[in-house]
């Protein structure tokens, strides 16, 4: 465990790169071979739109890195957050319990309200107009949505009080069960089913893609699931079922060209399920 507090309190910004292209990189192949679904699509132009928002997400993080940095040293000197006001316990479990909190805070509520409020629901529909799930879509966020991210992460490291090694493991975490998620991976049933028992699998999160409500506002998580089942947003829809998409952006030119897609946010909303 202390080789890994080590690493990621150190870890190059290549490495993190590394990570990021990698597991896009053994998902692509990977989906390749063992699909879910044989989509009808062309997986480059697709993939380049979706390069495109991962793009824009790591450049907003590059340049607000500097307050998540400082928050966590905050919290660290101040001995604020819960982490900080735990009595000793054993590393390990320390660190489960922040990983946890981090992906409550900075992945399932930050998801859960985007979904809930009119205006950040309009940033968010740019990630639901894929109609072709795939481990590239992962990071299909218009900017407007990674500064929201950014801004529930942050406050997730304050209430948790989590050191940055943490963040970076979280991270990294983060990124590579999001590649798996989304990826159209077949697994055995079985082998999805009890995997989303303790995260997010394929399978589970592809309902969250289903085109119409309620399934749409379900399986929040990132990776852990007990969120979902704890809170009672978990649901199953089985996978011969599922079609791709938000029912109110069917058509390509709306889906799949990216001027389109950027403008989405500041467009007048078609419908929304709370106005």
């Amino acid at each position: 465990m202390n080789e890994i507090i080590s690493y990621f309190s150190t870890i190059p910004s290549s490495h993190r790169s590394l990570i990021l292209v990698g597991g896009i990189t053994i998902f692509w192949l990977i989906e390749n071979s063992f699909p879910l679904f044989r989509m009808q699509y062309k997986k480059w132009p697709h993939a380049g739109i979706n390069f495109f928002f991962t793009f824009t997400t790591i450049v907003v993080n590059f340049i607000l890195a500097f307050i998540l940095i400082r928050t966590a040293s905050w919290t660290i000197e101040n001995h604020f957050g819960i982490l900080q006001w735990l009595p000793e316990i054993p590393v390990w479990l320390y660190t489960i319990i922040g990983l946890l909190l981090l992906d409550l805070i900075g992945a399932y509520l930050a998801h859960f309200v985007q979904h809930k409020f009119k205006y950040l629901w309009q940033f968010h529909l740019v990630h639901h107009t894929d109609i072709w799930i795939d481990t590239t879509t992962a990071n299909r966020h218009h900017p407007g949505e990674s500064v929201i991210r950014f801004i529930f992460t942050t406050l997730g490291v304050l209430i948790v009080g989590s050191p940055m090694w943490m963040v970076f493991l979280y991270q990294s975490l983060s990124v590579v069960a999001s590649q798996f998620n989304h990826a159209n991976i077949s697994l055995p049933e079985k082998l999805d089913t009890f995997l989303s028992y303790f995260i997010v699998s394929p399978n589970m999160h592809k309902v969250h893609h289903h085109y119409v409500l309620p399934y749409t506002d379900s399986n929040y998580g990132n990776i852990f699931s007990v969120w979902d089942r704890l809170f009672g947003t978990f649901t199953y829809l089985h996978k011969d079922q599922l079609i791709y998409g938000v029912d109110t952006h069917m058509k390509l030119e709306e889906n799949n060209r990216l001027k389109n897609l950027l403008k989405i946010p500041f467009e007048k909303s078609r419908s929304f399920k709370n106005s």
